[in-house]
């Protein structure tokens, strides 16, 4: 798994405080950002994180590039829908020696490790097969109907994996380009950070987070799983872990006061 953060607004505490300047005071728009600097801002984002006012929050936008992860981990972030992604398309791209993710409870057995691996091999073949298969099948018929042989072959490709893919396993490696306002992501840590999120997911928001509080500090000073700022929401379902939790968080220092 690898998380880079490819581009984000520029300045985004100043951008968010002078949002929440604007709200708050006579401002005139020409001179909302007049003598912002990271200190007002830190104090404009102590201002809401107090009020509980998070709208401005939202004009702060950061992009990220995920690479290595499963088509498992693909279905599950989409699920935050205020966000935007570019995802590599298995329709448009061969899946020619697919990489894949293992999970570590099965890469920790010899047995399941050897078990997940043929699986992943047999998967290869079957869509190598189907593939060629319909590739056959598609050109045939395109050039049955008057098409030259090398423009068949090439619309036949593309047919032939869109079909093909349906056999290829969650596990397949995937990659993408995904964007989120600040206050998308602020969510996405509380969910996603917590201990009883899948293992994937987790390490990618684990990372994530790591990364924007390298560019925006007090903008994420408290985000990551809920149980840091108090009792854990999970009730019978906590996973029990509270204060090694903060301690894991603490190292990243997402538990300190903005």
């Amino acid at each position: 798994m690898k998380v880079t953060l490819l581009a984000y607004t520029p300045a985004p505490e100043i951008t968010v405080a002078a949002a929440a300047k604007l709200c708050y005071s006579p401002a005139e728009i020409g001179t909302v950002m007049d003598n912002l600097d990271e200190e007002k801002a830190a104090k404009f984002l102590d201002m809401l994180a107090g009020l509980g006012h998070e709208s401005p929050i939202e004009h702060a936008s950061f992009t990220f590039g995920i690479e290595g992860v499963s088509r498992s981990l693909l279905a599950q972030i989409t699920r935050h829908r205020i966000a935007s992604f570019s995802v590599q398309s298995q329709r448009y791209v061969r899946e020619d020696h697919f990489d894949f993710v293992t999970p570590p409870e099965i890469s920790a057995d010899a047995e399941a490790a050897e078990e997940f691996r043929l699986a992943m091999e047999e998967a290869e073949a079957h869509y190598q097969k189907l593939a060629a298969i319909l590739k056959k099948n598609h050109a045939a018929r395109l050039m049955a109907q008057g098409m030259e042989e090398k423009e068949a072959l090439k619309k036949a490709e593309k047919s032939a994996i869109e079909d093909a893919r349906f056999v290829l396993p969650n596990a397949c490696d995937t990659k993408m380009i995904m964007t989120m306002n600040a206050r998308s992501l602020r969510n996405f840590f509380r969910e996603r950070c917590c201990s009883r999120a899948q293992w994937e997911i987790r390490a990618v928001a684990k990372e994530m987070l790591r990364q924007v509080r390298q560019v925006a500090p007090h903008l994420f000073a408290q985000s990551g799983p809920p149980c840091l700022k108090g009792a854990c929401p999970e009730g019978k379902m906590s996973c029990g872990r509270m204060a090694q939790v903060r301690e894991e968080y603490a190292s990243l220092g997402v538990n300190e006061e903005g």
